[in-house]
């Protein structure tokens, strides 16, 4: 046998969930928007959303690729960064805009997901809203590492000292050459001293037979 005292209490809550808590929604929602997101929430299956989207993906990531590169430097760092509600509320206008460029190349979910935050707005659809940047975020193309600076003045001066080590051989080896070359001009050619002697051998030898038509 059920006692009055619980009966009064099954009562209470009836009355706590049909009437005050319904009043208190209503009293803070009194347009709609946390009611009808909290609906839209329900229905939006994420499963099958992420399906679709890994069965379009050769299709879909030109596309993509092209939407977020146009897009506002507020939208790529909420791509590469942690997908918070307070992140998504701070930059609900480009967020908006964002999903509503997702939805004219027919990206997966993002068409309903746009036409909820017209109605509700972004905070009460966070939920939704991460899911689908969290979704696009693979397809954002990942940029190259740029070289720390003290590295790259690092590569720099060890450069000009190569380059400066070059110069100095090339301006050592330079005056060995024209040395070289003074040296070899300035040594007698052999065969110009033999080519003298033969000139001096005649011309002893014509002195001799001059001297008998003295007598």
């Amino acid at each position: 046998m059920v006692s009055s005292a619980g009966v009064d209490m099954r009562e209470m809550t009836s009355v706590w969930k049909t009437k005050v808590l319904t009043g208190l929604n209503k009293l803070f929602d009194k347009d709609g928007k946390k009611a009808a997101a909290a609906e839209f929430l329900k229905s939006f299956n994420k499963e099958e959303i992420g399906k679709e989207i890994d069965d379009k993906k050769t299709e879909l990531e030109p596309k993509v690729v092209e939407v977020v590169e146009s897009s506002p430097p507020e939208i790529k760092a909420l791509l590469k960064d942690k997908k918070t509600a307070s992140k998504i509320k701070k930059n609900g206008p480009a967020v908006t805009k964002f999903l509503e460029e997702l939805a004219k190349i027919d990206f997966p979910g993002a068409k309903p997901v746009s036409d909820a935050v017209a109605k509700s707005g972004t905070t009460p659809l966070s939920p939704a809203i991460a899911f689908i940047l969290e979704k696009v975020a693979p397809f954002v193309p990942k940029e190259e590492p740029k070289p720390e600076p003290e590295a790259e003045a690092a590569a720099e001066t060890t450069s000009r000292e190569v380059a400066v080590e070059e110069e100095k051989k090339e301006e050592e080896a330079a005056p060995a050459e024209p040395a070289a070359a003074a040296a070899e001009a300035a040594a007698p050619s052999t065969e110009v001293v033999e080519e003298k002697k033969e000139e001096e051998k005649p011309a002893e030898a014509a002195a001799p037979a001059a001297e008998p038509e003295k007598q």
